[in-house]
């Protein structure tokens, strides 16, 4: 009599180990182990679990400022500022009855009802003048392509965006209030004129040469007509500020923990002084802007 083997028992489907009750026959290419859609990242080849991207990224190089050290040298987030610039710029020209100057330039007027206007501002630029958003983009290539890698990606965003508010909030600050609208990238480029000033002190670097063009620059808003040079002085405060923060942070565990409070203790420092003016003034709302 001869005895036959047991029937094997059939494999059980492979399952994410993030997500038991989810079948899933692809794998990831670092650690082999199944991973539901949910769980899957595009890699440069096949497909990454969320936890191996994980890991990689903890294991990217940092620089000095914590920020990532990424093989790829071009500065993606001035690219994506230009580009929005831009689009804003055209958008100006093809939408009609001024709808975009309307609706997003800064006055001094609209501080207390539409503060946003604020930020929105630094993304306009005059029709009048294809210069203004010419020397402005120019400008910002040059400042963003060396401070974008030293700061890192989120880093400089910020300190960008902070300074667009702190341009504006100067140019309220030290200003009538009016109907007289401001636009442009100016304030947010003399902030990065203060980052780059603050990165190479802190680098121990020598800082003659960029104190000469800060202070052409800064002629040039009391000479020209028509130059918030208040919106310079704001913009050039506050990007250095912003940048101090990031730049003298401690290093090690707490660096970005510290980063981030300081960052938030200059904006709130900038929504402080100007609401504590707009209450001062009582502003109302106005019905349009002037240019």
């Amino acid at each position: 009599m001869s005895y036959g083997m047991p029937p094997a028992e059939p494999a059980a489907p492979p399952v994410c180990p993030r997500h038991p009750d989810r079948v899933s026959y692809v794998r990831c290419q670092r650690c082999g182990r199944p991973a539901c859609p949910e769980c899957q990242r595009p890699a440069a080849v096949g497909i990454q679990c969320i936890d191996c991207v994980r890991e990689v990224a903890a294991l990217a190089p940092r620089g000095r400022y914590g920020g990532t050290l990424r093989r790829s040298g071009q500065p993606l987030v001035t690219w994506s500022i230009i580009g929005a610039c831009v689009l804003v710029y055209l958008l100006e020209w093809l939408l009609p009855n001024d709808a975009v100057f309307q609706d997003f330039a800064y006055a001094t007027v609209f501080t207390g009802v539409e503060p946003w206007r604020m930020l929105t501002s630094a993304f306009l630029h005059s029709q009048s003048f294809i210069l203004h958003i010419g020397l402005n983009m120019y400008t910002l290539w040059i400042f963003g392509r060396v401070l974008e890698p030293a700061l890192g990606r989120w880093r400089y965003l910020l300190v960008y965006l902070i300074s667009a508010l702190g341009g504006s909030v100067g140019f309220f600050l030290l200003t009538p209030v009016s109907m007289t609208a401001v636009i442009g990238a100016s304030g947010a480029i003399f902030g990065l004129f203060g980052a780059l000033f603050v990165v190479v002190r802190q680098r121990g670097g020598s800082v003659g040469q960029l104190l000469v063009l800060i202070a052409i620059n800064a002629v040039l808003g009391f000479v020209v007509p028509g130059i918030a040079w208040q919106a310079h002085l704001g913009g050039l405060v506050t990007g250095g500020l912003t940048t101090a923060v990031i730049a003298y942070a401690p290093r090690g565990r707490y660096q970005l923990a510290v980063q981030i409070a300081g960052m938030a203790a200059v904006v709130a420092l900038l929504v402080i002084v100007t609401a504590v003016r707009v209450a001062g003034l009582g502003l109302a709302q106005p019905s349009s802007i002037g240019s």
